[in-house]
């Protein structure tokens, strides 16, 4: 069997797969474990592609989101942690541990919040700035490179797909 990354290795492990399950269960039909895995798959594969953008610059994906919605989201005086939280749909205790090491790399920092005392606010230091300034034209860049194999009217079509199927998943069961 190929190992992940030689050409065909997806192809050879879907077909085996599929025969695993037919040979243990042949009433089953194996066809609709395909696409989960499939996708599973290529957001392996897109990570790894989309991190040897900012990975020189010690980043890693959870810093990397972290920095890229205060520069896009925030207002110059910052998100609260909550407000931050919200819009990276991450838990308040992994992002105050994302956003205190942040500021030990100098690339986040907290103020107090002038309208509720025991709050902070997080904002970006103009090296977090000038870091993703530069960081983000190649960071483009390389997703559309990465999607180049597909046309225009297959990476629109592919994206719709994936947005009706996100929307029905996001329904909560009942």
């Amino acid at each position: 069997m190929s190992r992940p990354g030689e050409q065909g290795s997806t192809d050879t492990f879907l077909e085996r797969l599929q025969a695993d399950w037919g040979r243990v269960l042949p009433e089953l039909d194996s066809q609709p474990m395909l696409l989960p895995i499939l996708v599973a798959r290529l957001h392996q594969a897109l990570s790894r592609r989309v991190e040897d953008t900012y990975r020189a610059s010690g980043l890693n994906a959870a810093n990397w989101d972290l920095l890229v919605t205060l520069r896009r989201s925030a207002p110059p005086e910052g998100l609260t942690l909550s407000e931050l939280a919200g819009l990276t749909a991450v838990a308040g205790p992994t992002m105050t541990n994302r956003v205190d090491r942040l500021q030990q790399k100098g690339l986040v920092e907290r103020l107090a919040d002038p309208q509720d005392g025991r709050s902070w606010r997080i904002r970006l230091t103009a090296h977090a700035e000038a870091l993703l300034d530069r960081l983000l034209p190649a960071h483009v860049h390389n997703e559309a490179r990465l999607l180049s194999g597909l046309s225009a009217a297959e990476r629109a079509q592919f994206e719709r797909l994936i947005r009706r199927l996100l929307r029905d998943l996001e329904v909560p069961p009942g």
